[in-house]
C-alpha cells in the first residue's frame, strides 16, 4: 500500500509487490491465457516511480501584526468614593403599648392614617378606677366642706379674741377714770380733814369725804378685777384660734392629700387613652376592640406602629477602611431603584457613627432628606455614593481600556517592550463612568491596549499606531 499526496489531499494506492506479479504470469502461461505484459510493466513502472515524487512545499503564511491604539497608567489625584447600599428609614418610629390594663372600647385610626401629635388612637376602659375616682371626688368635697368649717372657726376665734382684747381696753380705761377719781377723793378728805381741825367745818362733811374715799377705793378693785378678768379672756380667746387655725391646715392637707390621689388616678385614666407621641404614619396597628391590653413590660405586642416621614433618614454602613475619611458635611448620591428614571438625589452626610460594629466593622452613617410629598418610604432600598473628604493619589486608566470577562473579572491588555501582548487581571476600585481606578496588578507608565474589538491572546504581536 502507498499514500500518495496531491496538495491537501492524499490517496491510498495498492501496489502488488514484483514477486506476486511474476507469480501471476507464471499462472497465467501455466493456463495459457494470451496477455501483454509489456502496459502492465509500463504501468507498474510508472506507477513506482510516481511515489518517489512530492509536490513542492508552499511558502509559509506570514501573520500580520493588529494594529492597535494604547493608553498609559496614569496616576491621578482623585477624591475616592464609597459606594454603599443604603435605606431608606423613618425620622422617627415608635412602637406604642398600653400603659393601662383593660379592655380596649374603641379605636379611632388604623393603617395609613396620618395622626397629629397627641390624638387619641385607642380607649381603654377601666371600669374600677372609674369608680374609684367618683369615690375620691365625693371624699374631696366632703373635706373642702370641712375645710371652709375651720376657716369659719377660725374667723370666729379671730372675733372673739378682738372682742375680749376690745374689753380689755376698755376696763384699762376704766381703771384709769377709777384712778383719778380715787385720788380726787383722798385730796378731798385730806382737805375736809384739815377744815374739820379748824373748825370750819363740820364733822359731819369729813365722814362723807372719808366714805366718797372708801367707795371710790372699792371703784379701783373692782376695775382691776375686770382687767384680769379681760386679760384672761384675751389669752383663751387666742388659744381657741390658734387651735382653729391648726385645724383649718389640717383640714387643708387632707384636701390636698385627696387631690393628689385624684390626680394619680387622673393620671391612670389619662393612660386609658392611647395617644400619638408625634405626627406621623399609622405603619401598623395590633388592637383590636374588646381585646385585654396591659402594661406588662414582657408583653412586646406593640397596639400600633407610626413613622414620621415629612423627613426621612438615608442609612447606609461604610467599611472600615473609609469610616476615617467619612465627616459630616461629606456630598452624598442616592440612587433609588424605585425612582430610576429620575435624576440621583444629591444630599450630604448628617451623622457619623464614630464606632464599628465588632460584628461587621462597619460604621453607621445618616443622611437627612426633606420628603414633603411622602415619595420616600421606609425600607426602601438603593446605593449611596459618598465623596470621602481627603484626595488619594491613584492609577487611573480610561473605562474603555478595561475588560470584564463573563464572571465579572477585570483585566487588561498590556504590550511590553517588544510589543507582545500579555492579559492581566486588575482589580479595580473608583469608577466614575469615563475613568477607572487600578487598585492592584498595574504600575504608573505601564502601555495598555485601548478600546478594540478584537481579543488578544499572551503574547500575540501587535502595531502601535500612537507610539
Amino acid at each position: 500500500m502507498l499514500q500518495l499526496a496531491v496538495g491537501d489531499s492524499r490517496l491510498l494506492v495498492m501496489i502488488t509487490p514484483p514477486r506476486m506479479i511474476l507469480t501471476s504470469l507464471e499462472r497465467m502461461k501455466y493456463n495459457r491465457r494470451p496477455s501483454s505484459l509489456a502496459p502492465l510493466l509500463a504501468c507498474l513502472v510508472a506507477a513506482f516511480s510516481g511515489c518517489d515524487q512530492r509536490p513542492p512545499s508552499s511558502p509559509p503564511r506570514t501573520v500580520q501584526a493588529t494594529p492597535v491604539n494604547t493608553v498609559l497608567v496614569e496616576e491621578q489625584q482623585v477624591r475616592r468614593t464609597s459606594l454603599q447600599p443604603a435605606t431608606i428609614a423613618a425620622y422617627y418610629q415608635a412602637e406604642i403599648h398600653a400603659r393601662a390594663t383593660g379592655y380596649i372600647s374603641e379605636v379611632k385610626a388604623d393603617i395609613g392614617d396620618y395622626v397629629a401629635k397627641d390624638a387619641p388612637l385607642a380607649i381603654i376602659a377601666i371600669p374600677e378606677i372609674d369608680s374609684q375616682r367618683a369615690v375620691l371626688l365625693a371624699k374631696i368635697n366632703r373635706l373642702q366642706a370641712m375645710e371652709k368649717q375651720t376657716q369659719a372657726g377660725v374667723a370666729l376665734a379671730d372675733a372673739r379674741v378682738k372682742s375680749v382684747e376690745a374689753r380689755l381696753v376698755e376696763a384699762r380705761s376704766m381703771m384709769d377714770q377709777a384712778a383719778a377719781s380715787l385720788a380726787a377723793a383722798e385730796a378731798e378728805l385730806s382737805r375736809t380733814q384739815d377744815l374739820v381741825q379748824r373748825q370750819s367745818l363740820q364733822n359731819r362733811m369729813l365722814d362723807e369725804a372719808r366714805m366718797k374715799r372708801d367707795s371710790e377705793t372699792a371703784r379701783k378693785k373692782a376695775m382691776d378685777s375686770s382687767i384680769d378678768s379681760a386679760a384672761a379672756e384675751v389669752l383663751v380667746a387666742k388659744a381657741q384660734k390658734e387651735a382653729a387655725e391648726a385645724d383649718l391646715v389640717t383640714a387643708q392637707a387632707e384636701t390636698s392629700i385627696a387631690q393628689k390621689e385624684l390626680e394619680q388616678l387622673d393620671v391612670l385614666i389619662d393612660f386609658a387613652i392611647v395617644k400619638a407621641p408625634f405626627a406621623g404614619f399609622i405603619t401598623q396597628r395590633n388592637a383590636e376592640p374588646g381585646a385585654l391590653v396591659g402594661n406588662d413590660a414582657n408583653d412586646s405586642t406593640s397596639l400600633f406602629v407610626i413613622s414620621q416621614i415629612d423627613t426621612v433618614r438615608v442609612q447606609f454602613h461604610v467599611p472600615e477602611s473609609d469610616a476615617p475619611l467619612v465627616n459630616q458635611g461629606d456630598a452624598v448620591t442616592l440612587t433609588l431603584p424605585s425612582f430610576s428614571s429620575q435624576v440621583p438625589i444629591q444630599t450630604t452626610v448628617t451623622r457619623v457613627g464614630h464606632s464599628l460594629d465588632p460584628s461587621t466593622r462597619l460604621m453607621l452613617v445618616e443622611c437627612e432628606l426633606l420628603n414633603p410629598e411622602n415619595k420616600l418610604l421606609p425600607g426602601m432600598f438603593g446605593q449611596a455614593t459618598v465623596e470621602l473628604s481627603s484626595e488619594v493619589a491613584a492609577n487611573m486608566l480610561p473605562a474603555r481600556a478595561v475588560r470584564f470577562s463573563e464572571s465579572g473579572d477585570a483585566y487588561v491588555y498590556t504590550i511590553g517592550d517588544d510589543d507582545a501582548v500579555s492579559v492581566i487581571p486588575v482589580t479595580t476600585g473608583l469608577d466614575d463612568g469615563s475613568s477607572i481606578e487600578i487598585v492592584s496588578g498595574l504600575t504608573k507608565g505601564q502601555r495598555v491596549v485601548d478600546a478594540h474589538l478584537k481579543r488578544f491572546q499572551d503574547g500575540q504581536k501587535v502595531t502601535i499606531l500612537n507610539r
